[in-house]
């Protein structure tokens, strides 16, 4: 997972999501940001696990800009 760019951002309700924007449906949530990148770790090896039992790689990593509006 450290080839990959992970957002950490805390959400509304209080809780963290972390995601790696490069990976559809590569994200976790938890009651702290560490919280959130381990259980963002194991979702990772989940996946990364599938596209090598399927024969696939994992997509190329994504450059994120980040703009921050009024």
């Amino acid at each position: 997972m450290f080839d990959y760019q992970v957002v950490c951002r805390r959400d509304d309700n209080g809780s963290y999501v972390a995601y790696v924007p490069a990976i559809e449906g590569c994200h976790a949530i938890g009651a702290t940001p560490e919280q959130a990148q381990r259980e963002l770790q194991n979702v990772f090896d989940m996946i990364a696990e599938e596209f090598a039992d399927g024969g696939r790689q994992l997509p190329n990593d994504v450059q994120l800009t980040v703009v921050h509006g009024r």
